[in-house]
Order: structure tokens, then sequence, then C-alpha cells
């Protein structure tokens, strides 16, 4: 053999004792393994929380096509619910505590031409039929129209009769007259749904 031979022998045998090959079994070799030498847990902290982030992205845009199809719905049938009751309320003597002060706001929008019970009974007629058009969809559009004009009346007690409810601190029956801004705002979206608007999941 050689002289060169030999030191490339030479060579390679001290390469391989400063770089022995990886042993499986050893603890820096071993990726499964930690630094201590037990085996590594498979599902760490982070894909738990991928997981978690994932699965929760899931149920919002489940939750949101949900909302999306049914919350127009939902909130006709509940306005309708709503107006069917208060018009049945009316239409019962002495059972709506609004009964009174319907009577007089029909009576001022009218100059007089309607008061007293016929005032109570064609304010719970109008608001029957609302009911009964947002409750079934059927002559939706026309119980609209009979909607809006109602909450002029609805809401001219405002003006009409502000002392009484508002003058010395909000009363119990100002409070009552002043919820119906929330039924405008749900009407209204309810106005637009019939009139070909639709939710739009983004």
């Amino acid at each position: 053999m050689s002289t060169a031979t030999s030191r490339t022998v030479e060579t390679t045998s001290t390469t391989r004792e400063s770089n022995p090959a990886p042993t499986f079994g050893g603890r820096l070799d071993n990726p499964a393994r930690g630094a201590s030498g037990s085996p590594r847990t498979l599902t760490s902290r982070a894909p738990f929380v991928e997981r978690l982030a994932l699965a929760l992205d899931v149920a919002v845009g489940r939750l949101a096509r949900f909302l999306t199809r049914w919350s127009v719905p939902a909130l006709r049938v509940s306005l309708g619910l709503v107006f069917l009751g208060f018009g049945a309320l009316k239409a019962i003597p002495g059972a709506s505590p609004a009964a009174d002060i319907a009577a007089r706001t029909i009576d001022a929008l009218t100059l007089g031409l309607v008061h007293g019970d016929a005032a109570v009974y064609l304010t719970a007629v109008l608001e029957m039929f609302i009911g009964v058009t947002l409750l079934t969809g059927r002559l939706l559009k026309t119980g609209l129209v009979v909607l809006a004009g109602a909450f002029v009346g609805i809401l001219s007690p405002t003006v009409l009769f502000a002392d009484e409810l508002f003058g010395h601190g909000m009363t119990l029956l100002g409070q009552y007259v002043l919820k119906d801004v929330v039924l405008v705002a749900g009407a209204a979206v309810v106005a637009a749904a019939a009139l070909g608007s639709r939710l739009r999941q983004q």
C-alpha cells in the first residue's frame, strides 16, 4: 500500500471516529425524544390551539349562515306577534294600559273625527291586521304600508303629550311609548327584506 493510500485510509478512519454514525437510541440523535431522553408528547400545545381556532372558525361560520337565513324571518314573526297581541288587548275593554293614550292620540290626529272607543277599536283593528300580515307573510307589503302609517300614531304621543310622558322624569307610559323606536328599526329591516334586500355573508 502506498503512502498516499495509507494517509487516505487514516483520514477516513479519523473522520468516522470524530463524527460517529447517529444512533437512534441516543439522547441527541433521536428527534422523537426530549432533552432527558424520554419520548416527546405527539400532541403539543401549538397544534391544540390551532385546532381550537379552526373549530371556532367553523362554528362561527355555521352560526353566520344560520343567522343569515333565519334572522329576518324570525324578526318578522316576532314583530307580528307583538302587534297582534297589542291589537287584541285593545279590542278587549280595560285590557290594554295603552287604550287611553291611543284614543287621545287618534282624537288629536283626526281633529276629533274619531275619538273614544271608536279610536281604540280602530287602532286595535289596524294593529291586528299588521300582526297577521307579518306572521303569515301574506299581503306583507300592504301590511308594511299600514305599519308605516301606524308608526306616526304610535310615536305621536312623544310630541303631543310630552309633558305627561317625560315632564317629571320618564313615566312608565313614556317608557311604553319610547320602546316603539325598536319596533320601527325592526320593521325597517323587514321592509328592506320584503323589497328585495338580502343579508349577505362576508
